[in-house]
């Protein structure tokens, strides 16, 4: 069965430049965080389980994809392994705290990207 929505989100990642596609994953973190604390509060540990899992895999796919040739890869990386540390934690202890750590750190990277995106479209499209 045609489903227009799930068409459409297929579309915007299948057309979506890397750039946005990084802030979609940061959005994706972001929204299995929020899932996981809800799941935790309704003491849902199964489906507490599987958000965190689903942040965790979206934490290790930005690992996986930075080019270690640069200082900020480098540091991302770090970055990255904490918050898939914090991650974990969560996982084994339920822990809210963590979450609201692990998406604290990533709303402030996902500022930080779209601000990077802001300036470097503005600089692009100046030069029309």
């Amino acid at each position: 069965m045609f489903d227009p929505y799930l068409e459409y989100k297929r579309n915007s990642i299948m057309t979506a430049s890397p750039e946005e596609l990084v802030m979609m994953l940061y959005n994706g973190i972001i929204r299995f965080v929020n899932e996981a604390k809800q799941a935790i509060d309704d003491k849902n540990i199964e489906r507490a389980h599987n958000s965190i899992t689903r942040a965790q895999d979206i934490v290790l796919e930005l690992m996986s994809t930075l080019d270690m040739q640069y200082d900020i890869s480098k540091n991302l990386y770090s970055i990255y392994d904490y918050i898939s540390r914090r991650l974990i934690e969560a996982n084994l202890k339920k822990d809210k705290v963590a979450l609201d750590e692990v998406e604290s750190l990533i709303s402030d990277l996902k500022d930080t990207w779209g601000k990077a995106m802001d300036k470097v479209r503005a600089k692009v499209y100046s030069k029309g």
